[in-house]
């Protein structure tokens, strides 16, 4: 069985979320977030630089949740929540995908960094930096969806998956509405049945 080690709000939420879209079992094996934690060497021999989250499935350990999305659909997915490989659909899904995290989630994730590591000296020029380059990004995804369903077109797929989690983290981080497409997307995204069961297992963990 796959076993997510996860903590709330961290992006073993993909992993979680795209296993109840495919109905394949899991385990989600609760980490304490803490610096301390991450950095013992009992954490480190899963997780080289300490983050979160880690999956495994036997012998085989992952630390890169967009990794994981696409080794669970290439083993599990039965074909299901992605392109046929090879075809111009399946490059943007993975355009979309890497798109979520590299470039996206990446200005989200420095403000977290930031106010982490400098706390009431932060610079609110570095945050609002990073700020705007998010926004740049919400409007790529608002442009993108503008007229359809979902980031591909009229299908669901793993990389709604990749761009949601970052989604989520722009709602909690931002303080600010997304642009309006992008805000009826999240909506479609945040109503889907698997979505729910699987932020009821984020948000559950560990209690």
């Amino acid at each position: 069985m796959l076993k997510i080690y996860h903590a709330p709000r961290t992006r073993g939420f993909r992993a979680i979320w795209l296993c109840e879209e495919l109905d394949i079992p899991y385990e989600i094996n609760p980490v304490d977030f803490s610096p301390a934690h991450r950095a013992r060497p009992e954490w480190r021999k899963l997780s080289p630089v300490g983050k979160l989250p880690v999956m495994t499935d036997g012998k085989l350990i992952m630390y890169e949740s967009g990794a994981m999305v696409q080794y669970i659909l290439d083993k599990y997915g039965d074909n299901r929540l992605q392109p046929v490989r090879g075809t111009a659909e399946h490059a943007m899904y993975l355009q979309w995908s890497w798109f979520a995290e590299a470039t996206f989630a990446r200005p989200l994730g420095e403000i977290v960094n930031h106010k982490r590591m400098f706390a009431e000296n932060a610079s609110q020029e570095i945050i609002d930096e990073m700020k705007d380059r998010a926004r740049q990004c919400a409007l790529a995804v608002d442009s993108a969806v503008d007229g359809q369903a979902w980031i591909l077109g009229d299908e669901f797929s793993a990389a709604d998956i990749m761009l949601g989690y970052t989604l989520r983290l722009y709602g909690l981080l931002m303080g600010e509405p997304l642009p309006d497409n992008a805000e009826s997307y999240w909506a479609r995204l945040s109503a889907r049945d698997a979505f729910k069961s699987g932020q009821d297992a984020d948000m559950n963990t560990g209690k």
